[in-house]
Order: C-alpha cells, then sequence, then structure tokens
C-alpha cells in the first residue's frame, strides 16, 4: 500500500529546503500528493494577561510570513505542492 499524500511539517529553519526536497522526491516515486505545514505558537493566548499589550496583530503578521516562507519552499520544490498550511496553537 503506498502513500497517497504526504504532509511535511516545516519548523522554517535553514533545512526546510532540503526537507522539502526529499519529500518531494518521495512523493513524485509514489505518484502522491505533497503539503506542507508549519505550527507557530500562539503567543496573543499564551501573554494574555501577563502583558498590557495587543499581540493578535503580530500573530497574524507571522502567520503572514510563515505563509509566504512556505510558499517560496513550495515554488522551489521539484514537485507540486498541493497545499500550504499555517496553523497556530497553544
Amino acid at each position: 500500500m503506498a502513500y497517497k499524500h504526504i504532509l511535511v511539517a516545516i519548523d522554517l529553519s535553514q533545512e526546510s529546503q532540503l526537507i522539502v526536497n526529499k519529500a518531494a522526491d518521495l512523493a513524485k516515486a509514489l505518484d502522491a500528493k505533497l503539503s506542507l505545514i508549519h505550527i507557530d505558537v500562539n503567543y496573543a493566548e499564551l501573554y494574555t494577561g501577563l502583558i498590557d499589550i495587543n499581540l493578535s496583530e503580530a500573530q497574524h503578521r507571522m502567520a503572514d510570513e510563515a505563509q509566504q516562507q512556505l510558499r517560496t519552499l513550495a515554488e522551489k520544490a521539484d514537485y507540486p505542492v498541493s497545499h500550504t498550511l499555517v496553523a497556530v496553537a497553544i
């Protein structure tokens, strides 16, 4: 039984492109879909009530930047990436 869809967790480190390329090679060999995901910390929820500033705007900006980084990684892959996802969690 071959994989049909490969989801790769990316930490946006310097090694991320290498990981994406290896996943793309595997997806190509298996004729599988390839998606990328990055999980970020929700600082706005984590520090609510501890500091007197609104972190939600900064959190939104960081998520947008992470999404752009994932798109860039996907564009450099030698295989089509079906989805790039950014999730925010505590």
